[in-house]
């Protein structure tokens, strides 16, 4: 049965320019999917304005999955997403996430902490600016 995981999740909503941003998450996320990021929830519409208006600001990146564990309907994972912003700045975050998959292997819960390492103040809240 296909699986995602977080490192195709990232690369096809916010590395791979040209794929469509309901296509991309139609791949990786069920239609009922929420998400809570620092403590704030987000259903799948607003998720999707999140990554919406990250297109606009990522020029390139990239996902290092440190840690990473799945089992039964259950993921875990430690990632360091690196990103370059169009005003050729870069941001480097450490993301704690917890998963819960539907039957058909796409996300259908992600809970996740983030950790910045490196960027700005006002890049601080990258992880869920709309």
């Amino acid at each position: 049965m296909y699986r995602t995981d977080i490192r195709a999740a990232l690369a096809d909503l916010l590395l791979t320019p040209g794929l469509d941003l309901d296509e991309a998450a139609d791949r990786h996320f069920a239609p009922d999917y929420r998400q809570r990021t620092d403590g704030e929830w987000a259903d799948r519409a607003e998720f999707l304005a999140h990554i919406a208006h990250l297109r606009t600001v990522v020029a390139d990146g990239s996902v290092d999955v440190h840690d990473e564990l799945a089992a039964g309907d259950r993921y875990a994972d430690r990632h360091t997403m690196t990103i370059v912003k169009t005003d050729g700045s870069t941001v480097r975050i450490e993301v704690y996430v917890f998963a819960e998959f539907a039957p058909d292997g796409r996300f259908r819960r992600i809970e996740e902490t983030t950790l910045m390492l490196e960027g700005a103040e006002h890049d601080r809240n990258l992880g869920s600016a709309r």
